[in-house]
């Protein structure tokens, strides 16, 4: 090991600069990291991640409790508004929703880096700006009935409430659905129904639905979503392999799918009879 004496803030930037360098190549070995992030080595050098990072944190090593809204305001600002996430209910949403009260308490100190995070059984909460962008191609309106494949920790069912009418919020493994249902219901956000099954299959007592977003990277658009979807709708999800995906969005017109490809990211596989 090498020591400068180059002042706190470029020492904990460089530390923080290697933590990132190790989190990217380990993506690429394909290691068992967390998901839910734009694909690595799109945007951003590792310097400006690790810039971000120390942004978004008040200080380093520091036993006062955490100034949430502060990190949150630091998060739209940084990680969402200066990557160009323009829609401004999203903004809002984003800076007004406590991420916090979604991620469990031995990440929490992580909660607003630029990053997605365990929420165990495999299972991540996204990278903010991921949610944000994926939020930002299916443009979800006031009024609208929204379907979410892959509730996972709820923090994206929340943000849906903020944004639309009613939210159904599809996650496989109980206990994570459970977890997720009484964050929403303790943050009182009555809209958002959190549903145990198969999200594949869709939820067709509630269709149709003005947008569907995956949160699951998927082999193919699945015939039931495209089933469910209503005429005009819009359904974002991260299409390819399990290794990467291309995120992909779908528009509904005269009962076909009109498809446009966007970012490569990567999410945990979806589980499921037209999953993995």
């Amino acid at each position: 090991m090498i020591t400068l004496l180059l002042g706190k803030q470029c020492l904990v930037t460089m530390l923080l600069a290697h933590r990132a360098q190790g989190y990217y190549q380990s993506q690429r070995r394909g290691s068992p990291t967390p998901t839910g992030m734009v694909q690595p080595g799109l945007y951003h050098p590792v310097g400006a991640v690790a810039a971000q990072w120390t942004k978004g944190r008040q200080t380093v090593h520091n036993d006062d409790p955490p100034n949430w809204e502060e990190q949150r305001k630091m998060m739209v600002q940084h990680q969402l508004r200066g990557r160009g996430i323009s829609n401004q209910r999203i903004l809002e949403a984003m800076g007004t929703v406590p991420r916090e009260k979604f991620v469990p308490i031995n990440y929490r100190h992580a909660t607003y880096h630029d990053g997605a995070l365990s929420i165990g059984y495999g299972q991540t909460i996204s990278q903010p700006y991921m949610v944000a962008f994926m939020l930002q191609l299916l443009d979800p309106q006031p009024g609208d009935r929204v379907l979410e494949v892959g509730a996972g920790s709820g923090y994206q069912a929340a943000l849906l409430g903020q944004l639309c009418q009613e939210v159904y919020a599809i996650e496989i493994i109980d206990t994570l659905a459970e977890r997720a249902r009484q964050t929403v219901q303790e943050l009182g956000y009555d809209n958002v129904h959190i549903i145990v099954g198969d999200g594949s299959l869709g939820h067709p007592a509630a269709e149709p639905y003005d947008g569907i977003i995956v949160a699951a990277a998927t082999p193919d658009i699945a015939p039931p979503w495209q089933e469910q979807l209503a005429e005009g709708g819009r359904l974002v999800a991260p299409v390819g392999s399990q290794g990467a995906q291309r995120c992909l969005v779908a528009a509904k017109k005269h009962g076909e799918l009109g498809i446009t490809e966007s970012i490569g990211c990567i999410f945990v596989p979806l589980v499921g009879e037209h999953g993995w």
